[in-house]
């Protein structure tokens, strides 16, 4: 061998060519061993390198970054230039494979969601929805193809997983999510626990019945160790943004700042039917992290699934995160709504209204013919529409009575809803009806009598927990409804999930602590402001909400001589018809509200409004509030403005109010206010505003205030 210094050139003398032959194997192998370690190393470093992509609302504030790296894809939210969410995990594992590691990025590709549609039941009559979409294609490590869309509008982000089939695989069973929304060190929360499951009233739960707590810190586990029920708000302040010299601002500057660099944040889901389970968030897993979590197996009497299952291709629901700096985007989000379609149609016309209810004030005994005979006769009285008679019916009044009781409230020009018990088999309830919604055979038959009676709606009670075995229940139910011209409320039930709009006879969910607690315990009178306050904010936000209240009695019984004593004013009651958003109001008054004042009577002021407030909108603005302190809003029905305040601060108040996005100066408007004195309201027939920016307003401690234009 033989090398020159300068050149380094290389030369080989072979004694034969056996000896060449060798030398170039052995050459051979150890370029292919550089190369392929060259190779593996070139992996290493693409794996490892992060595939980042964004997508922004049309005005370009709420940011969404995706971000594969390290085989785990995640997503982080901002706004304004705000942080809203750190770096949240995506994916989900499956019977097929593994979705939430080991993840590649493939591609992703942008597109543009435009719609206009129409809606009937819920907050805003004609909908614009505007969103920029992006689907991240990405792939596990057995090369199986997913994607996640996102779509992003303004205010509202919703995202889900997509995926085709998966060669000769036609179907998936989802085994858990790890999806989830991680909110920074500075958040604080107002939730409300997902209860054990089969406890309670004739082991019923969970049914969405449990106390929200406002402005708490995150906290590491829930009351009940099951983590929390949609929908969830949060409140998100970003202290790294406040300025280094707020130490030495006045409160009121350094309150100001807080307020500037605060983000609400309202956590929900939305397009569940039967292809899937409803979702929950998780207790916290370590700093700020919540995330998807399934039913629990012992829901709905043990039967049933906690896993979904779909067809592929298929999706799961979608997942919905609505932001602002104010409560404003909160309280008018229509994302529920704008992500889902309907499932069928219908040839029915279905007509929403207000009904009476013996049963919240008067409660069982007051399920008999000369009751419900009375009931019907105030709802006429009142110009109601509809009466709701409720459990026990089957057998305190009986189908052969029954029929007579309709064709007595058809004459005086009132409709029924008649209620039923989901089943019997996956709790212990004895309330009749029973057994009669949850087989199909037996319901259709029970439906189809109900038809040929001219019965306009049915309240299902009672319902087992959010299995997907649950939902192919209330989907199935709904859908025999409408076949037979009924329309459905659900009660003890699971939070309704964009289905105002996916299904054309649903008007209503409790899904809620509701007004009936109020009879069962003072604790829940004493605390009927703060949740006035609260919901609408949070529940009847993302659907509607089957409340059940405006109480005129002054204690919650038969004759208003006993029970529980009510705290709040008539103007506290009056502002929950138009602050509680359902299209069918079954109002909690008795026949004695009808009497004269001076004889137990409700003030003529009071029933003179209730005998015309609507219960259908056509747009629905945010003034003013705090969740759980105050609340002030405004629903327009055709072109009629009601404006609605409560007042749960605790004591006396009075209110200073910016009306110019409803009115304009020297409007004349109807006023309803507390008169400071008692519970009776005061009427200001016609009252003129000089100015809308600046309108005062005094409400009692657990009062209220009306304001019709």
């Amino acid at each position: 061998m033989y090398q020159t210094h300068k050149q380094k050139v290389v030369f080989f003398v072979f004694k034969n060519d056996f000896d060449y032959l060798c030398w170039q194997i052995t050459n051979y192998y150890k370029e292919m061993k550089r190369l392929n370690l060259f190779f593996a190393l070139s992996a290493i470093t693409l794996s490892s390198f992060a595939q980042t992509a964004k997508v922004t609302g049309p005005d370009g504030k709420l940011v969404v970054n995706i971000d594969v790296n390290g085989g785990k894809a995640t997503y982080s939210v901002n706004y304004d230039g705000k942080k809203v969410m750190d770096a949240s995990p995506l994916g989900f594992q499956a019977n097929i494979g593994d979705f939430s590691n080991g993840l590649s990025f493939v591609d992703a590709k942008e597109s543009k969601a435009h719609e206009q549609y129409q809606m009937n039941r819920s907050k805003f009559s004609f909908i614009t929805y505007d969103a920029n979409v992006l689907k991240v294609n990405l792939k596990n490590a057995r090369n199986i193809p997913f994607a996640v869309t996102f779509q992003v509008s303004n205010n509202d982000i919703a995202f889900r997983y997509e995926m085709n089939r998966a060669g000769e695989t036609g179907s998936i069973r989802i085994m858990s999510e790890t999806t989830g929304f991680d909110f920074p060190t500075n958040t604080t929360t107002f939730l409300t626990p997902q209860s054990d499951a089969m406890i309670g009233w004739k082991r019923t739960k969970p049914s969405y019945e449990e106390v929200y707590k406002a402005d708490e810190p995150m906290a590491t586990r829930s009351q009940f160790g099951h983590g929390f029920t949609f929908p969830c708000l949060f409140k998100v302040t970003n202290e790294g943004q406040r300025s280094k010299d707020e130490g030495q601002r006045s409160k009121a500057k350094a309150k100001a700042n807080a307020k500037d660099n605060t983000i609400w944040v309202l956590v929900s889901e939305t397009g569940v039917d039967s292809k899937y389970c409803a979702s929950h968030l998780s207790d916290m897993k370590g700093d700020g992290l919540y995330t998807i979590a399934f039913p629990m197996a012992e829901e709905n009497n043990g039967n049933g699934s906690v896993e979904p299952a779909f067809a592929l291709p298929g999706a799961t629901p979608w997942r919905t995160i609505t932001v602002g700096t104010t409560l404003k985007p909160i309280v008018e989000t229509t994302i529920p709504f704008n992500v889902v379609k309907p499932l069928y149609e219908t040839t029915n016309e279905y007509k929403f209204g207000c009904g009476t209810w013996s049963w919240i004030v008067w409660q069982d005994n007051s399920i008999n013919y000369d009751d419900q005979v009375r009931y019907i006769n105030l709802a006429k009285e009142m110009g109601y529409e509809y009466v709701l008679i409720d459990n026990w019916w089957d057998t305190n009044i009986g189908t052969e009575k029954m029929e007579r009781l309709v064709e007595y409230a058809q004459s005086q020009g009132v409709d029924v809803f008649l209620w039923y018990s989901s089943s019997g088999y996956w709790n212990d309830i004895v309330q009749g009806p029973i057994n009669r919604m949850d087989n199909p055979i037996v319901r259709k038959q029970w439906m189809r009598w109900m038809k040929k009676l001219g019965v306009k709606g049915i309240k299902v009670d009672f319902f087992g927990g959010d299995k997907q075995e649950t939902m192919r229940l209330y989907e199935s139910i709904l859908s025999d409804a409408d076949d037979n011209g009924l329309m459905v409320i659900f009660h003890g039930c699971t939070l309704p999930r964009g289905w105002e709009r996916m299904y054309p006879n649903y008007v209503g969910s409790e899904a809620v602590l509701a007004s009936e607690n109020m009879v069962f315990g003072q604790d829940f009178c004493d605390n009927e402001a703060f949740n006035a306050c609260l919901h609408p904010f949070i529940r009847n936000a993302v659907g509607c909400m089957e409340w059940g209240g405006c109480f005129m009695n002054r204690r919650l019984a038969k004759g208003n001589k006993s029970g529980n004593t009510r705290r709040s004013t008539d103007c506290l009651e009056l502002a929950t018809t138009i602050l509680y958003q359902n299209p069918i109001q079954n109002f909690a008054l008795t026949p004695e509200n009808l009497l004269p004042e001076e004889e137990g009577g409700a003030p003529e002021i009071s029933m003179n409004f209730l005998k015309s407030v609507p219960t259908t909108w056509d747009e629905t603005r945010f003034i003013d509030g705090y969740p759980g302190k105050f609340v002030i809003m405004a629903r327009r029905h055709h072109n009629t403005w009601y404006i609605a305040g409560v007042n749960a601060t605790g004591a006396k108040k009075k209110f200073t109010i910016d009306l110019s996005s409803v009115l304009k100066s020297g409007d004349a408007v109807q006023l309803y206010t507390d008169n400071l004195r008692n519970q009776d309201p005061r009427y200001d027939k016609r009252r003129v505003i000089s100015d809308t920016k600046a309108f005062t307003v005094t409400m009692d401690k657990d009062g209220g205030f009306v304001m019709v234009k």
